[in-house]
């Protein structure tokens, strides 16, 4: 991809990706807004989308990651009668190649639906996961730093979503270190990415074997003790670890501690309880929490929104 330092404002119909709206057997562009800016083997792109529509197809042939900045979407991937709601706060990262259908149903005039895409290619993710290999050494021979291309749809951390706006700001800013620092910013999203597909991993095995491995076995307690308060002595002898290494291996393989683990835990599954239809004040006390001004604190840094705010926005 061509460095450029200048502003491009263009419509949907850029060789990298399409976006166009099915019309019966036909396909027609959907005009929107897009501005791009090119960094080095990268770009990024903000859209406004001013009208409703559904089934909008949306290609790339680099890796794509997506973050919501204002609005709805509804996300369909593999399961074409399933879609996702994409909300502010999240990402959905698409494989070069990968094909999606998106529904903006509240797009209008005065309330346009906003998001950003920053594309890189295959290669640089490749050549950031072999250096992660060789720097860090899993337990797990089956979790490995490869990228293993599939879409990604996670909530963002304080920490992601604050770099996502330095990088808006990197991107469009003529900084004099600019290339360097876009570069930099760039790198540490796709590290983001390659711990949240390994966190990914070490879930999956926590449901089907969960002996796998130590880390994977403690993982495996925490699920299942939710609302027991972390006893790290205890989790030590069943990931049968030292204090020592299951904090190492926490933050080696998760990135946070295991306490911090257990919070999100916690508050991804009292989103899941709001969803099924539980008060606010019960999903914080089911989950284990204790107060419900804590909660709803940690909460929000999670979601970017209040619970009640967050069971409005997926649920009306």
């Amino acid at each position: 991809m061509q460095n450029m330092n200048k502003l491009v404002t263009k419509h949907d119909t850029s060789v990298s990706h399409s976006l166009v709206k099915k019309s019966g057997d036909q396909r027609q562009s959907l005009v929107e807004n897009k501005i791009s800016f090119a960094g080095p083997e990268s770009e990024l792109s903000i859209y406004d989308t001013y009208r409703a529509a559904s089934r909008v197809g949306l290609r790339s042939e680099q890796l794509m990651y997506c973050g919501m900045v204002k609005g709805k979407k509804i996300m369909y991937g593999t399961d074409k009668n399933h879609g996702e709601v994409f909300l502010p706060h999240e990402s959905f990262v698409m494989p070069p190649g990968e094909f999606v259908e998106i529904d903006f149903p509240e797009a209008n005039e005065q309330q346009p639906t906003t998001c950003l895409t920053i594309e890189f290619s295959k290669e640089r993710i490749e050549t950031i996961s072999e250096r992660m290999r060789d720097l860090t050494t899993l337990e797990s021979l089956e979790h490995d730093w490869e990228y293993r291309p599939h879409i990604i749809h996670a909530h963002h951390t304080t920490d992601t979503q604050q770099l996502l706006e330095k990088l808006v700001s990197l991107f469009t800013q003529n900084h004099p270190d600019k290339e360097m620092m876009v570069d930099l910013g760039v790198s540490e999203l796709v590290i983001r990415l390659l711990r949240q597909q390994g966190r990914e991993i070490l879930l999956s095995y926590s449901q089907q074997a969960p002996d796998t491995s130590g880390i994977v076995a403690a993982i495996h307690f925490l699920e299942k003790n939710l609302v027991i308060p972390l006893n790290v002595d205890q989790l030590s002898r069943h990931a049968c670890m030292s204090r020592s290494k299951l904090y190492i291996e926490f933050k080696k393989q998760l990135g946070c501690s295991p306490g911090e683990f257990q919070q999100q835990l916690r508050i991804k599954a009292s989103a899941e309880a709001i969803g099924a239809g539980k008060s606010v004040t019960e999903a914080c006390y089911d989950v284990g929490f204790n107060d419900l001004s804590h909660f709803s604190r940690r909460f929000t840094q999670f979601y970017g929104c209040s619970p009640t705010a967050y069971r409005l926005k997926h649920y009306g």
